[in-house]
C-alpha cells in the first residue's frame, strides 16, 4: 500500500500542472510587477541619461580602371590601367597610412572630457542644457607624463583656468585663445585652449594618446561597406558622440583617401619617366656613333646605292627592331608589377621569341648579299633603329608628362560626409520593452524557482498520503499578525490583547478552532485519558498559538480545560494568556513549589494555567520524574480537557516522554514552511517510541491561487451576521 501511494505521488509530481503554474503567478503577481517597474524605471532612466550616439555616412567611389589620359589609348593606355577590388581599397582606408594623417590633423591624441558626477551626472547635464564643452588646440605633456591632467575654470568671464597635475598641484595658469607655459622639475607643459563653455568650478580632464591609439580608435568606430554587389561604390559611417567632430573626421578621411590614389597613381607614371630618362643619354649616343660609321663609309667607297630588294629587308629589319625595343620598354614596366609566371608576362615573352625568330631568317637572307651592300644595309639599319627608338622615347617621355599632370586617380567622392540629426544610439524605445521583457522574466523565472524549490506543505492532500488524518485547517489571520507586532511592544499585555479567540471571536481561524474542538470531541471519546499533547517537527510553526486559542475555545462550550506549558526551554504560552511565566511546572517537578500554588487563574472562563517557570538545566529528566505523572493524573481528574504544549520533537525528546502520557497526540505544521518530510519523520519518531499520533493540524494557512488551481480552496467562504438586519 506504502509503495502504491509512493508511485502514486510521484506520479503527480511528474506532471505539470498549468493550473498551479497560473496560480503561483497570480500570487507572486505583486513581486512580478514591482520587479518589472524596477526594471521599467532602470531601463528608462538609462535611455533617458546615456549619453546619444550620432552617425555621420560618406560615399566613395572606386571605378574599376583608370587611364592618366584616356585619349592617349593603345599601349600607353594598357601601360598605365590597373584593376581595382572594393575589398582592397576598404583595407587601403583603414591603414594606418590614411587614419594617421587624420590624428595628425585633428590633433586626435589629445583627448578631453568634462568632470560630471558620476554615473548620472553627464546624463541630467544634456537634459538640462547645462553640458560643459572645451576646444584644445595643442597640448603638450613632459614625455614621462603618463596622469592625465585637470583644468579648473577658474573665472569664466574672463576666460581664465587653471591646470592641475594628477597630485592636484598646480602647473600653470592660462587663458583662453592664449598659449600657456609652464617648466616644471617633471618637464614642460604647454596648453592653448580655443574656447571654453563651463561655469565657475567646473573642471575637465586633459590627457595625450599615443598615435597609434588614436589610429585604433579611428579603426574601432569607422566601418565601411560596399553599396550591392562589385558596384565599387564604398559606404564610409563613423559613430560618436560629438556630431561635430565625426562629420569632420569623416571628411578628412575621404580626402585623405583620395588625395593618396591621386599621388599613387601619378608615382606610376613617374617611375616611367625615369626609367626613360636614363636611358635617353644613351640612344642619343648609339645614333650618333651609328650615324658617324655610315658617312665613313661612304666616304671611303663613294657613294652607294641599294636596290629595291635591299631596301625593303632593310625596312623590315628596322621594323623588327623597333618592335623589339618597345617589348623591351614593356618588360621592364611590366616586371615592376608581375611574375614571369603572369600570363601577361608569358605572352610578351613568347611575342620576343618570335620575333627573334623572325630577325635570324632576314640575318641569314643578308648574308647572301655582297658585301658592300651587306655593310651598307647593316650601317643603315643601325641609324634608322637608333633613330626610331630615339624618337619614340621622345613622343613617350612627352605622354608620360602628359599623363603626370593630367592624373585624377581612379577615386572621387560622391557624398561628402553629412552627421544624421537625430542619434543612432541608445534607441530608447527598444531598451524599455527590453528592460520591461526582462524584469517580467526574470520576476516569473524567480517566482517559479522559488515554488520549485519550495517544499513546505500547501495543502491535506499532501499530509494525508503518508496516512496522517488532517483534523484542521487553520486559516493565516490578519488580526494575529498585528498581534505579534504589538505584543513585542507591550509591557504588561492582557488577554483580551493577545489571544485571538478573544480579541476577534468571529475571526476564520478562530471558526477553525471551533471545527478542531469538534473533532476533537470524537477523536477522544476511545483515548486512555482526556490529555491531549500538542507538538510539531520544527519551532515556530505555531504550537503555542495553536493550544492556547484551541483550549480558550473549548472553555467557551463550558468545558474546563488546563493548559499546561510543557515546553521548558522556550515556552511562551503566557504571553497570550497575560500571565507571567514564573513559579511554573520547572518549579514544581523540582520540587520548589507545592500543587496548590502551581495553577494559574486566567481571565478566560474555566479556562486555567500552568507556565513554564524558571528555565531548568534539565528539562527532560524533570518531565521523567514521578510528578509529572501525578500532575496528569490530577489534572485528568479535575478538568475536562487538559491540553499539553511540548517543544519540537525533531530538536528535543520532551515531546516522546510527555506523548506516552497523554491519550491523544497532535502534531502541528506551518503552510509552506514545514516540510512534508518533516511530518513523515515526526510521525515515525513518535511511532518508534509506542506514540500514536492522532492527526495534523495545517497553521497559518493562506488563500493563494496556487492552492486554489492546484486542488480546491480552503475557507473560501466567511459567515458573519449582518449587522444591519438588526438596526
Amino acid at each position: 500500500m506504502t509503495a502504491l501511494v509512493s508511485k502514486t505521488a510521484q506520479t503527480q509530481d511528474d506532471v505539470i500542472d498549468l493550473g498551479k503554474l497560473f496560480g503561483i503567478l497570480i500570487d507572486n503577481r505583486w513581486m512580478i510587477i514591482i520587479v518589472t517597474m524596477v526594471f521599467a524605471i532602470v531601463g528608462v532612466s538609462y535611455a533617458l541619461l546615456a549619453t546619444p550616439v550620432y552617425k555621420a555616412d560618406a560615399l566613395v567611389q572606386v571605378e574599376k580602371k583608370s587611364t592618366g589620359m584616356p585619349a592617349l589609348g593603345g599601349d600607353m593606355a594598357d601601360l598605365f590601367s590597373s584593376e581595382s577590388s572594393a575589398t582592397t581599397e576598404i583595407e587601403i582606408l583603414k591603414s594606418r597610412m590614411v587614419l594617421g594623417k587624420t590624428v595628425e590633423q585633428l590633433n586626435l591624441t589629445t583627448v578631453t572630457s568634462a568632470n560630471y558626477f558620476p554615473i548620472v551626472g553627464k546624463g541630467i547635464a544634456r537634459l538640462l542644457g547645462q553640458q560643459q564643452s572645451i576646444d584644445v588646440e595643442e597640448l603638450e605633456l613632459p614625455k614621462h607624463e603618463i596622469n592625465p591632467v585637470e583644468l579648473v575654470v577658474k573665472d569664466q568671464t574672463k576666460g581664465l583656468y587653471q591646470l592641475l597635475n594628477s597630485e592636484d598641484e598646480p602647473i600653470l595658469t592660462g587663458e583662453v585663445g592664449k598659449l600657456a607655459t609652464a617648466n616644471t622639475a617633471t618637464g614642460e607643459y604647454q596648453l592653448l585652449v580655443n574656447s571654453l563653455n563651463a561655469e565657475n568650478g567646473d573642471s575637465f580632464t586633459l590627457a595625450k594618446r599615443s598615435r597609434l591609439n588614436a589610429i585604433q580608435w579611428l579603426q574601432a568606430n569607422l566601418s565601411i561597406s560596399e553599396r550591392g554587389k562589385q558596384t565599387g561604390i564604398l559606404q564610409l559611417t563613423f559613430m560618436g558622440a560629438n556630431p561635430t567632430q565625426i562629420q569632420a573626421i569623416l571628411n578628412d578621411i575621404s580626402e585623405n583617401y583620395l588625395l593618396q590614389n591621386v599621388a599613387r597613381n601619378a608615382a606610376e607614371a613617374e617611375n616611367s619617366l625615369v626609367f626613360l630618362k636614363r636611358h635617353l643619354p644613351e640612344i642619343k649616343k648609339q645614333l650618333n656613333t651609328a650615324e658617324e660609321q655610315l658617312n665613313k663609309y661612304r666616304q671611303a667607297n663613294e657613294s652607294v646605292n641599294l636596290d629595291l630588294e635591299t631596301k625593303a629587308t632593310l625596312q623590315t629589319m628596322v621594323e623588327l627592331e623597333a618592335q623589339l625595343n618597345e617589348l623591351t620598354f614593356k618588360e621592364s614596366d611590366i616586371s615592376q608589377r608581375f611574375t614571369k609566371d603572369h600570363p601577361a608576362y608569358i605572352a610578351l615573352l613568347d611575342k620576343r621569341n618570335v620575333l627573334l625568330h623572325e630577325k635570324s631568317k632576314l640575318n641569314k637572307r643578308v648574308e647572301q648579299l655582297p658585301k658592300t651592300q651587306r655593310e651598307v644595309l647593316s650601317l643603315m639599319r643601325d641609324v634608322q633603329v637608333n633613330q626610331q627608338i630615339y624618337i619614340q622615347l621622345l613622343n613617350k617621355v612627352q605622354e608620360l608628362n602628359i599623363v603626370k599632370a593630367s592624373t585624377v586617380g581612379n577615386v572621387r567622392i560622391l557624398d561628402s560626409a553629412q552627421t544624421y540629426s537625430a542619434p543612432v544610439k541608445p534607441k530608447k524605445p527598444l531598451i524599455v520593452v527590453i528592460s520591461i521583457l526582462l524584469g517580467g522574466m526574470l520576476a516569473v523565472a524567480i517566482a517559479l524557482l522559488k515554488a520549485a524549490f519550495n517544499r513546505g506543505i500547501e495543502s491535506p492532500e499532501q499530509v494525508e498520503v503518508i496516512g496522517l488524518p488532517v483534523y484542521a485547517s487553520i486559516p493565516l489571520s490578519d488580526t494575529q499578525l498585528s498581534i505579534a507586532k504589538k505584543i513585542k511592544t507591550m509591557r504588561q499585555p492582557k488577554v483580551e490583547q493577545v489571544l485571538l479567540a478573544k480579541v476577534n471571536p468571529a475571526d476564520l481561524a478562530v471558526e477553525a478552532f471551533r471545527g478542531l474542538r469538534t473533532s476533537l470531541h470524537f477523536a477522544m471519546m476511545e483515548a486512555k485519558n482526556n490529555v491531549l499533547m500538542i507538538s510539531g517537527p520544527s519551532p515556530a510553526v505555531g504550537k503555542s498559538f495553536v493550544s492556547a486559542n484551541m483550549a480558550a475555545v473549548i472553555a467557551k462550550a463550558e468545558q474546563r480545560v488546563l493548559i499546561i506549558d510543557a515546553d521548558m526551554r522556550k515556552g511562551r504560552i503566557e504571553q497570550q494568556l497575560g500571565l507571567s511565566s514564573s513559579q511554573g511546572l520547572s518549579d514544581y517537578l523540582s520540587g520548589q513549589l507545592p500543587l496548590t500554588e502551581l495553577v494559574k487563574t486566567t481571565s478566560v472562563d474555566n479556562l486555567d494555567f500552568i507556565s513554564r517557570g524558571a528555565v531548568p538545566p534539565n528539562p527532560s529528566e524533570l518531565l521523567m520524574h514521578p510528578r509529572f505523572a501525578q500532575l496528569l493524573e490530577w489534572a485528568s481528574k479535575h478538568y475536562d480537557m487538559v491540553v499539553v504544549d511540548t517543544p519540537p520533537i525533531l530538536a528535543v525528546t520532551d515531546a516522546a516522554i510527555v506523548g506516552r502520557l497523554a491519550g491523544t497526540s497532535l502534531i502541528v505544521g506551518r503552510f509552506e514552511q514545514t516540510a512534508l518530510k518533516e511530518v513523515e519523520i515526526t510521525k515515525q519518531r513518535f511511532e518508534q517510541n509506542g506514540i500514536e499520533v492522532k492527526g495534523f493540524i495545517l497553521n497559518a494557512v493562506e488563500r493563494k491561487a496556487s492552492s486554489y488551481y492546484g486542488s480546491y480552496g480552503y475557507y473560501q467562504y466567511g459567515y458573519c451576521t449582518n449587522e444591519k438586519n438588526f438596526k
